[in-house]
């Protein structure tokens, strides 16, 4: 088993000495609570957890693994090198791989090896940030409580220490345009439906998908019980992520308001928010330079976002989001924000509880905003108070020039684009990516931001890693660990087919290549298919015959321990359902000469082998619960038994 030590056992023993009157926390109840969870009852027992800030060095957060009382031993600087630490020793001790597949282990029977020699990691990414506003709509829209408690373990165990969080937004603004006493028409009518306040949220449509009519119940805007789940819902999410030392990146004030706000206001500057691709109403925005109109507006918004979700030493702001900055509002617009979110966020109070001097304020780098005059708008009196987050790192990098001018950035991969399903990645490009961004001093964390997820775990397994491994690992020397841990076997062909999947499905060269080449059989019915969706592409970028291959190496694993069978199980029908519907490109492509040809006989013979192989991967997929529609839709029904007074109205909305 390859590992990579940071230090020597020297080292160790140093920082432990220098430290050693620091106060330790054993098994802290959020942590224990934490094992618990993912691996059943009293699951915690079986390992010893210390949190001991003494032993990070140069403020870099820190874990190590050993033995104690003849259990595994993890210790950490804070409670998420600490979670992170547990995952590393599942993964590469145990051989336990815990996925969206997969979200717990049998902890309580599990065979747990003692460590022979302690094992320290130190992390090179001070922030590790997670999710983009659209997972919460293309994946995350109607997910429970019992769900988020999942990721948010999840998040724990892949280090995230800064989760986007935007959950409860819609109770916020409801609670504005209360006070702005907005009727209850026109509040429906700007808050979106759950499925679309992903992009509400990023100022991209306002009020859509909240209505319906169903069983003859019609339906305008979100009902009532919706936001009080949603303000419970958030609460749990928002404690649970604290408690596991995450600071949740909050959705603060750009300048959104309503379309309708004239009607309610006199004399408020506004800018006309224009249209959204697709044909979509924009919200409008608030101009700063109206200042006291501006002040009372974020007054008004971050005193309710504060009821609703409390203080973060991060906010999440993006003006313009997929628009244009009108000339001259480069710098107006962002020292505007700025300014609001340092003067009503938090008091002055708030600041020093968290240890702050101002809040930080988290932005997406992406279609070209905010451009190199709006950054450089930004005095870097301090670089990390306003953080780019560079969006698309793995498939459109930014970073390595000075369009940032000096302000902190964060190294994102993005690799899913509307929670399109297929294999896809680029493996290899991110991880030298990542190391070559560490040179740079303005480099200060790592994250994933896909539109959608539970898909291709490896890649998000490979990306928080990293930041814990001091030296540049090959990716077949990465992959071949991981198909250990995945499967659970030390498999020679499983590590060949990780190694052909890295050279095909996972190593998209296709500069720009906005997530996986959809499968043609999900198109409208048509001869010849470029895409599926509108900004998709179906092209194939790889060797077909490499995922065959891969797909023939997995099945011949045998021996699999039960631990693993869930892993294992979904990774085959996963690459089979990607050689079926590769299959699929090439058959349209015969049937398409075939019709050309006018060869009538193979014609139809072909296009029936087309039908028939949609009904194969359609059964195929039946057979793990993760590929199938009855999870999604009833996972959106049980969201009504989580508040009172629903009805089979609410569960159909």
């Amino acid at each position: 088993m390859k590992k990579v030590l940071i230090g020597s056992f020297l080292l160790l023993f140093t920082l432990c000495m220098a430290h050693s009157v620091s106060a330790q926390t054993t098994n802290p109840q959020a942590v224990t609570d934490l094992l618990n969870r993912i691996g059943g009852d009293n699951a915690a027992d079986r390992f010893v957890t210390i949190l001991d800030e003494s032993i990070a060095t140069n403020g870099k957060e820190m874990f190590i693994i050993s033995k104690q009382d003849e259990k595994p031993c993890i210790k950490g600087s804070t409670i998420s090198a600490l979670t992170t630490g547990i995952n590393w020793y599942l993964n590469h001790y145990a051989h336990i791989n815990i996925a969206w597949n997969n979200l717990s282990a049998d902890l309580v029977n599990a065979t747990l090896p003692l460590p022979s020699n302690d094992e320290v990691h130190e992390s090179t990414a001070d922030y590790r940030y997670y999710l983009n506003y659209c997972t919460f709509s293309y994946s995350m829209a109607f997910w429970t409580w019992e769900r988020w408690q999942q990721e948010i373990d999840w998040m724990a165990l892949h280090g995230i220490n800064m989760p986007l969080q935007i959950v409860g937004l819609d109770v916020v603004w409801k609670a504005v345009l209360e006070e702005l006493k907005f009727s209850e028409t026109d509040i429906a009518a700007f808050i979106a439906g759950p499925g679309f306040q992903a992009w509400w949220a990023m100022n991209n449509l306002e009020g859509w998908g909240g209505t319906i009519n169903a069983t003859g119940v019609s339906m305008s805007g979100n009902p009532d019980w919706w936001y009080t789940r949603q303000e419970e819902l958030c609460g749990k999410m928002l404690a649970r992520m604290r408690e596991l030392g995450m600071k949740p990146v909050l959705p603060g004030y750009c300048g959104m308001v309503p379309n309708k706000i004239t009607s309610y206001t006199s004399g408020w500057t506004i800018i006309d928010g224009g249209g959204w691709a697709g044909g979509y109403t924009r919200p409008d925005i608030l101009d700063p330079r109206d200042t006291d109109n501006f002040n009372t507006m974020s007054e008004i918004y971050y005193r309710h976002l504060k009821a609703v979700m409390g203080t973060s030493e991060f906010y999440s702001m993006d003006p313009f989001h997929e628009s244009y900055v009108p000339s001259g509002y480069e710098s107006v617009i962002y020292n505007g924000v700025m300014a609001a979110m340092d003067n009503y966020a938090m008091t002055a109070e708030e600041k020093a509880a968290l240890g702050i001097d101002n809040p930080k304020w988290i932005i997406q780098y992406w279609q070209g905003l905010p451009n190199a005059t709006g950054f450089s708008s930004v005095p870097v009196t301090d670089p990390d108070r306003f953080i780019a987050l560079d969006l698309f790192s793995d498939g459109n990098p930014n970073w390595s020039g000075s369009h940032y001018a000096g302000h902190d950035f964060i190294y994102c991969q993005l690799s899913n684009f509307g929670g399109r399903t297929g294999l896809h990645g680029r493996i290899r490009k991110t991880m030298e990516g990542y190391y070559d961004a560490l040179a740079r001093s303005n480099m200060k964390g790592v994250g994933a931001t896909p539109e959608g997820i539970e898909n291709n775990p490896v890649i998000y397994d490979m990306i928080f890693e990293l930041p814990w491994i001091a030296t540049e690992p090959t990716p077949e020397e990465w992959l071949t660990e991981y198909a250990y841990s995945r499967y659970g076997v030390d498999s020679d062909a499983a590590a060949q087919a990780w190694e052909l999947l890295l050279n095909s499905v996972h190593n998209c060269t296709v500069d720009g290549q906005q997530g996986t080449s959809e499968p043609i059989i999900l198109a409208r019915p048509a001869l010849t298919i470029n895409s599926v969706s509108s900004w998709s592409k179906s092209g194939i970028y790889w060797d077909v015959q490499d995922v065959l291959k891969a797909t023939d190496l997995l099945l011949s694993l045998t021996d699999i321990p039960e631990s693993s069978k869930a892993n294992y199980g979904y990774d085959v029908i996963d690459i089979v359902r990607q050689s079926m519907v590769d299959f699929s490109y090439y058959l349209l492509a015969d049937i398409r000469t075939a019709y050309n040809n006018g060869d009538t006989a193979e014609y139809e013979r072909l296009y029936a082998i087309f039908l028939q192989l949609m009904l194969d991967i359609d059964a195929m997929l039946a057979n793990d619960e993760n590929f199938t529609l009855e999870r999604w839709t009833s996972m959106a029904r049980d969201v009504t038994d989580e508040a009172t007074g629903t009805t089979d109205n609410d569960k159909n909305w």
